[in-house]
């Protein structure tokens, strides 16, 4: 429709006085003010009269005004149109407002009910929930029957006669069941451990995590500070020293520490490598990361930026104690007491705690050391199987923004209970705790933050979709929660415990059950299952084949076996795998359905993840607007090199570039996990057959995996 020739309210028709010069810009700029005042006025009488006139009324009008009839049509139209945009921003203005009242309520909610009381106590609310305590109940007595049936039978075969005959056993008394899922100060099972672990030999008593109020003496934080002092020393010359201290491994060529020359230069007076279980783990990397000193000290000090920055690596960090804030306002100088809980993303490696002091030095203009060793204090080293020698990193500057970074891991780990078989080659290399894993995802997550940061959009990236920087990077803060809250679900925290229902495999799959009330997440129950299986492929070719659009149809019953297309497309760094996608199944009934993923990979392995998400929550996020509250339930896989080199490439070294693990490895261990919202009723009751649907569903999954790969089965 043709705006061009009126002009606002006061706009009327075409000009009707031919001999305007256009040229001339000030004649020009009069036509957009022609009418008079008793012109205007007698449009707005009738306007407010009769907004849409006819043909016969608009005749009128130009009669008495001495104006052409399109003059007057043009004129009404965009009369129209200004008091519909007129409506719209009163419209818009009072649903913000209605919202932004509704979000201070929600607050207001919330810091209420941190401060509950108990009426009859005075003390905090009990936050065990009985519904739990009977959902697992009903899960463990469904299995011990089964347990027990199998047993009747083959005991019946020796002793002659059916087990019912047998003399009665006198029950086991056992104290009050404490399935804390998702929550801390659960004091956990008094008396012999019902919960069917999948870590062999684990118990579902939670240790005394750092959220009790500790109280250290003056004593106390000088003798930190000794230690954090002489700890960045010991740092710093391992960052600086060569051969003999560190040497080449024979088998993949890594710098790793030699013994012999390391307790010569550091002599200790006690070690516990008596211990035949005690074993040490060294490693020492360098490369460089696009972002600059100051800012990765600030992450490295902070310990939810911490978290943000090793979604992959750290479980959780709290700061339990600032021992030292640091000088004039900068982080050199900054102690703090930590406890830091690191995984793999698998259901079968058990977590690594520490309780360490991170400590902060400015070495130089441009160049910072960051040191973390562990605190031996007998409140906490009971608890952990892990102890850090002075371990950390060198940051330099770099022109352009950059950093050269070297990072040392230095670590003793007591193997009280057995390392699964299928990472036995992995952990016991070093490989899945060491430097090169911290600084190949370090150097991932800072290319991932860069792209964050760029403020130009490009229409082969975001694939005309996505309208502006700020709608990409709402999706990019979307994808990380979704990425974050995934590799929650597979972690083996503490916080996670659950039960694993055996019957899939070797590894059985570790089943979980938790309460939802997040903002980022869906009301009710949530199920989570997660599994780890092994393939004789590479774990490139492996994240090939997840991220290919033309094979999803073969494993994701997402999609129904349909067809997939990407409808928009997000780098997140220089390798084509790290990116973002929004996903659309082709042929389906759900067209109001999309499918968020995100892929990343380094040299330390790789993650596909993804999540359905409806139409008009990724529409809020694509228009910039704030993605928290979109509820999330991802699935998906971790890929990791399964630490049996590939002989035929030969030993590769520290220097090379970074990659060399995942390409050069033969096998792969991949972890499959899928969250379900089984009721969105908090009070719902779980049976068994969700539990059944659940492991059915890996099952299928695997085999579908195996089967377009052409794996065996078994």
């Amino acid at each position: 429709m043709e705006f061009g020739s009126g002009g606002g309210g006061g706009g009327g028709g075409s000009g009707s006085g031919g001999d305007h010069d256009g040229s001339d810009p000030q004649k020009r700029k009069k036509r957009y003010h022609r009418h008079t005042a008793l012109q205007i006025q007698r449009l707005e009488a009738m306007f407010k009269d009769c907004p849409h006139p006819d043909e016969k009324q608009r005749l009128q009008l130009s009669r008495e005004l001495g104006l052409a009839p399109r003059q007057i049509k043009f004129w009404f139209q965009n009369r129209r149109t200004q008091m519909k945009a007129q409506h719209e921003r009163a419209d818009n203005c009072a649903l913000r407002a209605e919202n932004d009242k509704i979000r201070c309520e929600n607050i207001a909610i919330r810091e209420a009910l941190k401060n509950v009381i108990c009426p009859s106590c005075g003390g905090p609310p009990v936050t065990e929930d009985s519904y739990f305590d009977e959902q697992k109940l009903r899960m463990e007595n469904a299995q011990l029957k089964e347990e027990l049936d199998r047993v009747s039978s083959i005991a019946a075969k020796y002793i002659g006669r059916p087990i019912s005959q047998l003399p009665p056993v006198q029950p086991i008394h056992i104290s009050s069941l404490d399935l804390t899922m998702g929550t801390f100060g659960g004091q956990g099972i008094s008396g012999p451990s019902l919960d069917l672990d999948l870590l062999p030999g684990s118990s579902s008593t939670l240790p005394n995590l750092p959220y009790q109020q500790i109280v250290l003496s003056d004593m106390d934080k000088s003798l930190m500070t000794d230690i954090a002092a002489n700890a960045m020393e010991e740092l710093l010359r391992l960052l600086q020293t060569n051969e003999p201290l560190w040497m080449k491994s024979s088998t993949d060529g890594r710098d790793v520490l030699d013994l012999d020359s390391y307790e010569r230069m550091f002599p200790r007076a006690n070690s516990h490598l008596k211990n035949p279980n005690v074993r040490i783990e060294s490693s020492r990397d360098s490369g460089v990361v696009i972002m600059n000193g100051l800012a990765l000290v600030d992450m490295f000090m902070d310990c939810s930026k911490w978290v943000e920055l090793f979604p992959t690596i750290v479980s959780m960090a709290k700061t339990i104690e600032v021992i030292s804030s640091g000088m004039m306002g900068g982080h050199s100088g900054s102690l703090l007491l930590m406890y830091e809980e690191l995984q793999v993303l698998s259901p079968v490696v058990p977590t690594r705690e520490f309780y360490v002091l991170r400590y902060c030095q400015q070495i130089e203009q441009g160049s910072w050391a960051v040191v973390n060793v562990s605190y031996d204090s007998p409140q906490f080293s009971s608890q952990c199987q892990s102890h850090r020698f002075p371990s950390g990193c060198l940051i330099q500057d770099l022109p352009n923004g950059y950093s050269k970074v070297t990072w040392v891991e230095h670590l003793e780990i007591e193997d009280r209970t057995p390392i699964h078989r299928l990472y036995q080659d992995l952990i016991q290399s070093g490989m899945a705790f060491g430097a090169d894993r911290w600084l190949a995802t370090l150097q991932r997550m800072c290319e991932r933050f860069a792209c964050l940061m760029v403020s130009g959009t490009s229409t082969r990236d975001l694939g005309g979709v996505i309208p502006s920087p700020d709608g990409k990077r709402s999706m990019m803060k979307l994808a990380q929660r979704m990425v974050s809250s995934f590799c929650t679900s597979i972690s083996t925290s503490n916080r996670h415990r659950g039960t694993t229902i055996s019957g899939l495999n070797e590894v059985g799959v570790r089943v979980t059950l938790h309460k939802s009330m997040d903002p980022g997440q869906p009301n009710g129950v949530v199920l989570n299952a997660a599994t780890t299986f092994w393939l004789p492929i590479p774990p490139q070719n492996v994240f090939n084949f997840f991220k290919d659009e033309r094979t999803r149809p073969q494993w994701d019953v997402l999609t129904n076996g349909n067809a997939v297309q990407e409808v928009a497309h997000i780098a997140n760094g220089s390798n084509p795998g790290n990116c973002i996608s929004v996903l659309r199944a082709i042929n389906t009934s759900q067209n109001n359905m999309l499918i968020l993923q995100e892929s990343c990979i380094d040299s330390s392995g790789s993650l596909v993840v993804y999540c359905p998400v409806d139409l008009p929550a990724i529409n809020i996020a694509m228009s910039g607007e704030d993605p928290s509250y979109i509820p999330l339930l991802p699935s998906g896989f971790t890929i990791s090199p399964d630490g049996h080199l590939d002989q035929g490439d030969g030993a590769s070294t520290s220097s090379n570039v970074h990659g060399n693990m995942g390409s050069r490895s033969s096998g792969s261990q991949i972890s499959v996990a899928f969250q379900i919202l089984v009721s969105s009723l908090p009070s719902a009751k779980l049976n068994m057959e969700s539990v059944t649907t659940v492991n059915n569903l890996i099952g299928t999954t695997v085999q579908q995996i195996k089967a377009a790969l052409n794996c065996p089965s078994s």
